[in-house]
């Protein structure tokens, strides 16, 4: 594969902080790298750099001559006085195939070429109009309009940074089946770990101004920091802790939820043989009908409507139990956060009735950040609510459980007035689950929030006894920490989903398209009992041979570093290495593929 960017010993910093610290990497053709890391740890950064947009302080930023490449970063600017059909037609200008494509979007047309049009369909802005002003846009809208005039390209480089944010589930699954689809290069920045999971094929996790490179996804970077962690040193016992737990949550799912061949995983299951479920739902019920009875909060009869009378849901009845977790999903519009607020008893009720048990305390997440006091520091916004609560059966302090949701003791002595968004989020998070409520109602908690956060998030959610009613477009953290899915599909009703967000995506598919068929050909099967015997019996084959490369491939490292002053002992062991791992790749893909016959 050939390189289209390359970076050598490339340092950059902003003040006396550096974000990248001599920094070697490269993108190669056709490759689709996820990029993870804290808030303010330098992904962003690291695009800009990559990209052009910023110029390293020093090092050697080096790009393919003929690279045809796009940029969708945060900052949404689009031009002054356009409007979203310009927008988004302008980037083919751009592109080295405008010419042939002139004649579908000279006169409006745009629409009859199936490129451009699945785009603007698919990334949700149809319905704002072409010839829509984007002056006149949200933030949101600007973001997916930006990123339409990125996607309807022919490009050898994609760079995106955030793009599932503002997107609900629906649209973060049709992008990430386009990225798929495509021939070009990806570089993505998410914290959304489905879609990381879904699209990467290795994943940059940017970390103390280095950046360290795993093959794989999320599931697969997790694989390789929970062993990471496994060496640490004692101070990294809490991370390892968490890391262990998340993995076991992950071999506990469905088998596809990892790309790695059978012999890796086997060989990561000493992690997680002691690690306990990630929670006990028997006990946490108990204890949530202890705490909050009979009755948590009823809605009777309850009819919603939008202040411009939209009817949102009717005649609905929704009995929320004690220790119920609730996934609540629906696309943009379709009236999750007004339902949200009616169980908080903040909407009016266009008929019917709310009722809410005696002993009921709500703690409830709102999409707006106006309701955090601005004129005090971020441990005193947290004590100021509390200065210490029970999880479960411990008790902590107020800095504790700001420190587990990311704010060191440094960082607490903050204003909150300097805050970032990310920040004022986790610190409005924090402010709930201090005053201790035992109905929780969240309304896109993992926005803006970085992996490691959610991580710990979804730890604290585990062991927390109540009921939660979750509004999120990222299935995996709905997947992970709700045991029950509803949605909201625009017909005044509210559906329950035993098959959860795949079976909404499905229900979704049918009433959006119910006349379009699969165009692609269905994944071949091996259902022969014969034919499948001889592929279980080669498979077993392979795998074998994968665990005597992998330890012949060791046994050479360790051989290299061992005749470090024989050049010719070096280059001999070197070709060795190299023809081992070439062995070791295909036979991987071999592996590979005849696990998705067998299904």
């Amino acid at each position: 594969m050939a390189n289209l960017v390359n970076l050598e010993q490339v340092h950059k910093s902003f003040g006396i902080t550096p974000l990248l610290d001599d920094v070697s990497l490269g993108v190669q053709e056709g490759e689709r790298i996820g990029v993870v890391g804290l808030n303010g740890g330098g992904k962003t950064t690291l695009l800009e750099v990559l990209t052009g947009i910023e110029a390293p302080d020093s090092g050697r930023v080096s790009r393919r001559g003929d690279l045809q490449m796009a940029v969708v970063t945060q900052r949404g600017v689009l031009p002054e006085g356009a409007t979203v059909g310009e927008v988004v037609l302008a980037g083919l200008a751009a592109d080295r195939h405008a010419e042939a494509l002139a004649a579908d979007v000279a006169e409006h047309e745009w629409a009859a070429n199936p490129r451009i049009r699945g785009v603007v369909e698919g990334i949700g802005i149809a319905g704002l109009g072409m010839d829509t002003p984007v002056a006149n846009l949200s933030g949101g809208e600007r973001r997916r309009v930006a990123l339409a005039a990125a996607l309807v390209r022919d490009l050898d480089l994609l760079v995106l940074d955030e793009p599932t944010n503002h997107l609900d589930v629906e649209g973060v699954q049709w992008l990430a089946s386009h990225l798929l689809s495509r021939r070009s290069a990806l570089v993505v920045v998410t914290h959304d770990r489905w879609f990381l999971d879904t699209v990467a094929t290795r994943t940059w996790e940017v970390v103390g101004g280095a950046v360290e490179s795993y093959e794989g996804g999320y599931n697969d970077w997790i694989f390789a920091r929970a062993e990471r962690s496994r060496q640490a040193d004692a101070t990294e016992a809490r991370r390892r802790n968490l890391a262990r737990k998340e993995l076991a949550w992950l071999r506990r799912g469905p088998q596809a939820r990892t790309s790695k061949p059978r012999y890796r995983v086997e060989a990561a299951e000493a992690l997680i043989a002691d690690v306990p479920e990630p929670r006990d739902s028997v006990s946490l019920a108990s204890f949530a009908r202890k705490r909050l009875g009979r009755v948590v909060v009823e809605l009777e009869d309850v009819t919603l409507e939008t202040p411009d009378h939209r009817e949102l849901v009717r005649d609905l009845t929704w009995r929320l139990a004690p220790g119920e977790r609730v996934g609540l999903v629906g696309v943009n519009g379709s009236g999750k956060t007004t339902l949200l607020r009616a169980l908080a008893g903040d909407a009016n009720l266009a008929a019917g009735k709310r009722i809410q048990g005696q002993t009921v305390r709500i703690g409830w997440l709102r999409q707006e950040l106006d309701d955090l006091p601005t004129d005090m520091r971020v441990l005193q916004a947290v004590s100021d609510v509390a200065e210490r609560m029970m999880l479960g059966d411990k008790e902590i302090s107020a800095g504790q459980l700001a420190e587990r949701l990311g704010f060191t003791p440094a960082k607490q002595r903050t204003p909150v007035g300097d805050l970032s968004g990310g920040e004022r989020r986790r610190l409005q998070l924090t402010r709930i689950l201090m005053a201790e409520p035992n109905v929780l109602l969240l309304d896109e908690p993992t926005n803006d929030l970085d992996i490691d956060t959610l991580q710990q998030l979804e730890d604290l959610l585990d062991g927390w006894p109540g009921t939660m009613v979750v509004i999120s477009h990222d299935r995996y953290l709905i997947e992970r920490i709700c045991e029950s899915t509803w949605a909201l599909f625009g017909d005044g009703n509210l559906t329950n989903l035993p098959g959860g967000i795949e079976e909404y995506l499905r229900k979704r598919a049918t009433l959006a398209e119910p006349a379009r068929r699969p165009t692609t050909a269905p994944t071949t099967t091996i259902t022969d009992s014969a034919t499948y015997r001889a592929a279980r019996k080669e498979l077993a084959k392979l795998e074998r041979a994968l665990e005597k490369l992998t330890e012949r491939e060791q046994k050479l490292h360790a051989a290299l570093a061992d005749a470090a002053s024989d050049p010719d002992k070096l280059i001999t062991l070197g070709g060795d290495l190299k023809q081992v791992r070439a062995d070791k790749e295909s036979t991987e893909e071999r592996w590979l593929e005849l696990a998705d016959e067998l299904g």
